[in-house]
């Protein structure tokens, strides 16, 4: 007899519709799967057969073959063993057919019947709506993240036998629901604050200008001047995230397995902070199923890269792609995907090898040639993709013991808000000034004399590369929206200049 059962995958956050048929004849006792699966789906034989034995159910002693169409696409993880087993029990007329062909259906099972939770269910979710099903029924611990969309029936059960006892009919499981909206509202909550920062006014500034512009940042300077401690606090002052917005970075952790019960959906905006020896795959995304990687994960969000000169220089260069498409895209032989990756990069690194090339603290012992091998570890391409480059030196005795009230980052997130409101305005549509082209570019950065003049000349003394030039001028762009100018002053050129330090070379 032939049964069909419905389960989900994912194709990036993308999901696709897996119909699970189940077909027992006769023949020498066999169990096998067949639609491309993984080691994880090959192991799910031994798992069903316990499960139904455990739950007091015969196993059939005849031929079982179960299809995962499309046969074409590689499947992958344990989630399929609950649709499994509802088909081999639907194929032995355990279960109504009918019944079980409303669902979509996800779930691992262990050897006595019990259900565990399971990756990737905020986008399997969607197949309810996608395919005008019932709704979807899954392992407990996974209803809070799927209920996150209000459309969607949402049915938990613990075991084998509950599902089976609730697609028959023979108990009543309300759908699931969740006040996403009011979680969202009460969720956002971090435990760092810009008020606690001391000093370091001139780089306070100059991250605001980036967040406000959607500019990508580096920091410069010696150990311990705060630069990890700004950089952390940059989601703060980061518009809030949105509804949709929210359930998108979710699906990206969700997918890569780093939602938990406690903390089914992200709420505030991602700060991932990799470590100098990940490997491109870590920073990009990949593996024989591609999973995403940090630049997916960082995802409407903050990527900091500290010590940046000691990446690898292949890790550094994938970065390319996705700080200028807004996603990534991982090839295989057999297919390919692609994660979003729209985030706010945040570098920092040291002045100098020693790190206190400047500093008024220690002697820095290197040379300059030294100095200039370990800046130009970072490729030219790369930093031709930062538009600020602040120089953050260590804060004295002064600044530290000073008591006064800093600015918050909800004061400075209001005038961030404001600033973007005024490019949203300008562009008609989501776009921020960091996105500006050549014929933008021409149009909403026009230069009087002095300013013209002013530019001119500190592309000829400061020794600024060509490539600075379209930087300072949407640096200045910004610099006037915050200050809800119309036009770019000479103050704005000039405050805008300051902010290309790798440029100037003040090695020598």
């Amino acid at each position: 007899m032939l049964s069909k059962t419905y389960s989900g995958g994912t194709a990036g956050i993308k999901p696709y519709l897996v119909e699970i048929e189940v077909d027992i004849t006769k023949g020498l006792p066999a169990f096998n799967i067949v639609g491309l699966p993984d080691t994880a789906i090959k192991e799910s034989k031994e798992r069903v057969r316990s499960a139904i034995l455990n739950s007091g159910y015969e196993f059939s002693d005849k031929r079982i073959t179960v299809n995962l169409a499309p046969a074409n696409t590689k499947k992958e993880g344990s989630l399929y063993d609950l649709p499994i087993a509802l088909g081999i029990l639907c194929a032995r007329g355990e279960i109504s057919a009918d019944a079980l062909s409303g669902f979509i259906i996800v779930g691992e099972l262990a050897l006595d019947g019990k259900l565990r939770p399971v990756r990737g269910i905020l986008s399997i979710a969607q197949l309810v709506t996608l395919r005008d099903k019932q709704g979807i029924i899954l392992p407990k611990e996974n209803a809070r993240e799927a209920s996150f969309y209000e459309n969607i029936n949402v049915y938990p059960v613990e075991s084998l036998l509950e599902a089976v006892a609730f697609i028959e009919g023979k108990i009543d499981i309300k759908p699931y629901k969740t006040d996403f909206r009011k979680i969202l509202t009460e969720g956002r909550k971090y435990d760092v604050d810009f008020s606690e920062v001391k000093g370091q006014i001139q780089a306070k500034r100059a991250i605001e200008i980036a967040v406000a512009g959607g500019h990508n940042i580096i920091m410069i300077g010696p150990p311990g001047a705060g630069k990890t401690m700004l950089a952390r606090r940059i989601p703060t002052i980061l518009p809030e995230l949105n509804l949709e917005e929210s359930l998108e970075v979710s699906k990206i952790h969700s997918i890569a397995g780093l939602l938990t019960k406690d903390k089914p959906v992200i709420l505030v905006r991602p700060f991932r902070n990799p470590h100098h020896t990940s490997s491109n795959i870590a920073l990009i995304g990949g593996g024989t199923f591609p999973k995403p990687g940090e630049v997916s994960l960082a995802h409407k969000g903050v990527l900091f890269l500290d010590e940046l000169p000691e990446f690898r220089r292949d890790a550094l260069e994938s970065l390319r792609q996705p700080l200028e498409d807004g996603e990534v895209t991982v090839a295989r032989a057999q297919h390919t995907i692609t994660y979003p990756a729209e985030f706010m990069l945040v570098a920092a690194m040291n002045p100098c090898p020693c790190g206190y090339f400047g500093s008024r603290i220690r002697e820095c012992h290197c040379t300059p040639y030294q100095i200039q091998r370990y800046l130009t570890k970072v490729s030219g391409p790369l930093l031709d993709r930062i538009d600020i480059q602040i120089q953050v030196p260590a804060v004295d005795y002064a600044q530290l013991s000073q008591d006064l009230p800093a600015e918050s980052s909800l004061q400075i997130r209001k005038r961030i808000l404001s600033a973007r409101k005024i490019q949203h305005k300008r562009f008609k549509a989501s776009k921020l000034n960091s996105r500006m082209n050549k014929k933008d570019l021409k149009k909403f950065c026009q230069l009087d004399e002095s300013c013209q003049n002013l530019l001119r000349m500190a592309m000829e003394e400061l020794k600024l590369s060509a490539r600075a030039y379209d930087k300072i001028l949407k640096i200045a762009r910004t610099i006037a929206d915050l200050e809800k100018s119309e036009s770019i002053t000479a103050v704005h050129i000039s405050e805008a200049i300051n902010y290309r330090s790798l440029d100037r070379e003040w090695w020598r």
